[in-house]
């Protein structure tokens, strides 16, 4: 049945799968399950403990290789290339990612280019990661084909998400974490694992017909390469679908093209490494200005937004991110949901590899 766990019981059962289970070393299980746990406490299932699934057939399937370490391909005083070798995405993300900081410390800017890496998580965590040291901080990243081009029927570019986040006055963080489609494709996946109909205009099959049943969807959507999930703004152009498939296509120029690494469409081949990309940005506050001032000027812009009128029948505006931050408060206090589906493969994972007793799941 469905219930809550605590972070951190969450997060050492998820770190001894990953260790004990998959073969990760201890940082690459460690940074990988805090990526997963930090998901569910966010309240983003899609990318949570349940992606442990998605993570043993990148091994099985031989696009994951723990233990490789990422090297430097390239580099300036304001950039670098990180080729992550078919590491473990989180651990790749995370090493390129304090690369970037760390030049951004020193050069007042950075950008990073990653090519050959694996799944990295909530996109949001890195880019939040960054705006922690007082920058401006962005990530993107390519994913598996997911999404079909306005006027096309061939899957070819994935969901390939935005994260951008500022450091806002009294500590707090503005963070826009997006998916270029209408929803990411691991929601597709909940849908499916809980056997609920998605809402429409979320996919459409190989004929361009939107498709409810995900279960359904799920078995063609790794048939074939045709039908797949639609970009924010939906089928064609009259809403703006046309815009959402420019942002996807800007996320695959900065990290397939920057880094000299595969296209969502080259990712995951048969035998071969995952091949996904990513891109990262950071800049010092200081370079605009006081960062004290900057933070108080960010505030007063998203205060204004917050105490603006509302519509009939609501009473909050909420700034991207909020929800997401309140959602973990609640989940560090009270505990992280699971639910039923979810909880039941933790138990038998924990049974296969002999971890335990996790007696509170």
């Amino acid at each position: 049945m469905s219930g809550k766990a605590s972070y951190d019981d969450l997060l050492e059962l998820a770190s001894a799968i990953l260790a004990k289970g998959y073969g990760y070393s201890a940082s690459e299980a460690g940074i990988t399950a805090t990526l997963l746990v930090e998901a569910d406490a966010r309240g983003i299932p899609s990318h949570g403990v349940s992606r442990l699934a998605f993570y043993r057939a990148n091994l099985d399937q031989g696009h994951a290789r723990p233990g490789t370490e990422p090297v430097i391909a390239h580099e300036t005083p304001v950039s670098v290339v990180v080729d992550g070798k078919g590491g473990v995405g989180c651990y790749v993300a995370d090493f390129a990612v304090r690369k970037a900081v760390e030049k951004a410390r020193a050069s007042g800017v950075c950008h990073a280019a990653v090519r050959d890496s694996n799944h990295y998580g909530i996109a949001g965590y890195w880019a939040e990661m960054i705006a922690k040291e007082d920058m401006i901080g962005a990530a993107f990243t390519n994913t598996y084909i997911a999404g079909v081009p306005t006027f096309g029927n061939l899957r070819i570019l994935g969901t390939n998400p935005i994260a951008v986040a500022l450091p806002e006055a009294g500590g707090r963080i503005f963070l826009l974490d997006m998916a270029t489609t209408t929803v990411t494709h691991g929601k597709v996946e909940l849908y499916d694992r809980r056997k609920k109909p998605m809402p429409e205009g979320w996919v459409v099959d190989e004929l361009g017909r939107v498709v409810t049943d995900a279960t359904l969807f799920e078995k063609g959507f790794y048939e074939s390469n045709l039908g797949g999930h639609l970009y924010l703004g939906g089928a064609g152009e009259e809403s703006g679908g046309h815009k959402g498939y420019g942002l996807a296509l800007l996320v695959e120029l900065l990290c397939s093209g920057l880094s000299l690494g595969a296209s969502s469409l080259n990712t995951y081949p048969k035998g071969g490494n995952g091949g996904i990309t990513h891109f990262f940005s950071a800049a010092r506050l200081d370079l605009f200005g006081e960062p004290a001032e900057l933070k108080a000027s960010v505030g007063a812009i998203l205060a204004s937004i917050r105490e603006s009128s509302k519509a009939e029948g609501r009473d909050r505006i909420y700034i991207p991110g909020e929800k997401e931050a309140e959602a973990r408060e609640e989940s560090l206090r009270s505990g992280v949901f699971l639910d039923e589906a979810t909880r039941g493969y933790l138990k038998k994972l924990a049974a296969e590899y002999g971890i335990g007793p996790v007696d509170w799941l």
